[in-house]
């Protein structure tokens, strides 16, 4: 049975402006719902990437998940467009902050909140300063057209989230994420291995995979100055690369999926079948 999936990867730069970050995106996330299912836009569309350095002010920006006027913008486009978005945010529960995604239905409810669950902490990438580790396990959403699973940025190199995904019942995977320069070594470069990464995770689970980044260089003329490098993409269940985008560019990956065609070849290649989770306690030991 054909199942088919269209997807819309947002690809944006932001100017640091709160207020002016959010409505260019929910104007972007618009334009580019017409005929798609799901709309991603990128990691922390609010502003800034802002855990390049650590700055106790910034914790003022996070917010309840029903006052946080990126997913009240984010409801509306999804109300009017009838579109999926999940839609990351910067979030406050009590004395805890979370780097967050609320799944947003086509009807523009909340379906509910992935805290993201392995959080970076290095340079230009200080996230342990600003979040706690979620608690929310990994999350799976089901839609009319097939069950999307979504980790964000740091989760999409762990070949175990891509798999709990997946034995939860996830159609397609998706990945916003702010990545770009490594202050710490400017001749580091990992926007190749960034995409092999969640290309491997499609091949070795037979998944489609779309992946959204942000693009231009942010505090620049400042020591935390920081490049991002875009080249988000989306590729089918193969791993080949149905279309992506260059490092610079604004725009939109769009991509269809046939997921009763990726299901078939799925259960095909027979990576579930033979699966042997009696042997893997070790991966669950934390030395």
């Amino acid at each position: 049975m054909t199942r088919t999936l269209t997807v819309a990867g947002l690809q944006l730069a932001f100017s640091g402006n709160r207020d002016a970050d959010i409505a260019m995106t929910a104007a972007a996330a618009r334009a580019a719902a017409e005929g798609a299912d799901v709309v991603l836009p990128p990691e922390l569309f609010e502003g800034h990437y802002f855990c390049r350095h650590e700055d106790e002010g910034l914790f003022a920006n996070a917010l309840p998940l029903d006052k946080h006027p990126a997913v009240a913008a984010m409801r509306e486009v999804a109300l009017e467009t009838r579109t999926y978005i999940p839609c990351s945010f910067f979030e406050k529960d009590g004395h805890h902050h979370y780097n967050s995604l609320a799944m947003i239905d086509d009807g523009g409810n909340v379906m509910g909140v992935y805290r993201k669950s392995h959080i970076p902490d290095g340079p230009g990438y200080e996230e342990k300063f600003y979040f706690r580790p979620g608690n929310t396990g990994f999350k799976v959403w089901p839609t009319p057209k097939g069950v999307i699973g979504v980790g964000i940025c740091w989760d999409q190199w762990y070949p175990e989230t891509a798999r709990a995904m997946m034995l939860m019942g996830a159609d397609v995977l998706l990945y916003p994420t702010a990545i770009g320069t490594e202050p710490h070594d400017p001749d580091l470069d990992t926007r190749r291995l960034w995409r092999r990464a969640m290309v491997g995770h499609a091949v070795s689970n037979v998944v489609p995979v779309l992946a959204c980044n942000r693009i231009g260089t942010e505090e620049a003329g400042t020591r935390h100055a920081q490049t991002f490098y875009g080249t988000s993409f989306a590729c089918d269940q193969r791993g080949d690369i149905v279309h992506d985008l260059d490092d610079h560019t604004l725009g939109v990956v769009r991509a269809s999926f046939d997921l009763g065609l990726a299901a078939r070849h799925r259960a095909a290649f027979g990576f579930f079948r033979d699966r042997r989770p009696d042997l893997y306690g070790r991966l669950a030991q934390d030395i």
